[in-house]
């Protein structure tokens, strides 16, 4: 039997492809963490590496708040935020440091008319000058941290974006780095493809692991869907 997803495309494809951003479609990690450093440094607080890499994926109030206990800050955990965006905004205006393989691979999506959704905790402002850099709706589905009021790891980032695709987020595969969006997309019931960058992540029922994106086009999502289906089914 024709599994429903691939059914519903008719050209052995899944219905959609919902992304991460950061560190999935773009590296953009060593400009928070930058951000961060330099926020340090300008308040006299210390702040490390191991302490970054426990925020990714966050969402940014909960990374807000956790930067201001750290640092000692007397700015609410929104101004924190709205400081780092000042600085990562900033980094990404002059260079947009893509992912391997991710243009590469929306633009197969887009030729085989799978729509794709953009699922990321970072705040618009952040997300816009990224997507100016890549063809006009390329992503008719944009969620951002300000349009759930539970982000990563909850399942409603991911919820949102199936709905407003009006998909069952089961017939969708989602492309994340981090535990904590896999965990949201998972919840979801999303099949997660998984390519580790700067964390790594523990397996899941619904994850699938690949070292990159690069090489990889609409069918090896496809198969994603299939692999993670068959798991389902047979525990």
């Amino acid at each position: 039997m024709t599994e429903p997803a691939l059914q519903q495309k008719g050209n052995g494809v899944p219905a959609a492809v919902l992304w991460d951003m950061d560190g999935t479609l773009v590296d953009t990690e060593p400009y928070w963490i930058a951000t961060e450093m330099a926020m340090a440094q300008k308040y006299g607080a210390t702040w490390t590496h191991e302490q970054a890499l426990q925020l990714v994926g966050n969402d940014l109030l909960e990374s807000g708040r956790v930067i201001k206990g750290a640092m000692g800050l007397s700015q609410s955990p929104a101004e924190v935020v709205e400081e780092l965006l000042d600085g990562v905004v900033a980094r990404v205006e002059e260079a947009v440091p893509w992912r391997p393989g991710a243009v590469e691979l929306l633009a197969a999506l887009g030729e085989a008319e799978v729509p794709c959704a953009l699922v990321t905790m970072s705040y618009e402002r952040f997300v816009t000058p990224i997507l100016r850099q890549l063809p006009a709706g390329t992503f008719p589905v944009v969620v951002t941290g300000e349009k759930v009021s539970r982000g990563k790891p909850h399942p409603d980032p991911y919820l949102t974006a199936a709905a407003a695709l009006g998909l069952d987020p089961a017939d969708c595969v989602a492309i994340e780095d981090s535990g904590t969006g896999a965990t949201s997309a998972e919840a979801a019931g999303c099949a997660v493809l998984v390519v580790e960058n700067h964390v790594p992540v523990p397996d899941g029922p619904r994850r699938v692991f690949r070292d990159t994106l690069a090489g990889l086009g609409p069918a090896d999502l496809a198969a994603v869907l299939a692999d993670v289906r068959r798991g389902v089914a047979a525990s």
